[in-house]
């Protein structure tokens, strides 16, 4: 039909088909040790064929989350004066 054969067809899904897998399966144990529950349900639910997962590995599994700061409450100075 597209000049293709069902059998080259075939290899050249189960190509994508391992690829996409062994991404997704590094994405997912990135993911689960850096308990990021988002992007782990994110991974199981959205087939991208790796692209989405190469790009989770590569950079946002990189990035720092951004901590609040508190302010740290200083204590009164103790006065030198002698009574």
């Amino acid at each position: 039909m597209w000049g293709i054969s069902p059998r080259v067809a075939l290899g050249i899904l189960t190509v994508i088909g391992v690829w996409a897998l062994v991404w997704k399966g590094f994405a997912l144990w990135k993911s689960a040790g850096k308990k990021q529950l988002v992007w782990f349900i994110v991974f199981l639910i959205v087939n991208t064929a790796g692209v989405l997962e190469i790009i989770y590995i590569f950079i946002f599994s990189k990035m720092q989350r951004k901590q609040k700061i508190t302010p740290v409450k200083s204590k009164p100075k103790k006065s030198s004066k002698k009574k």
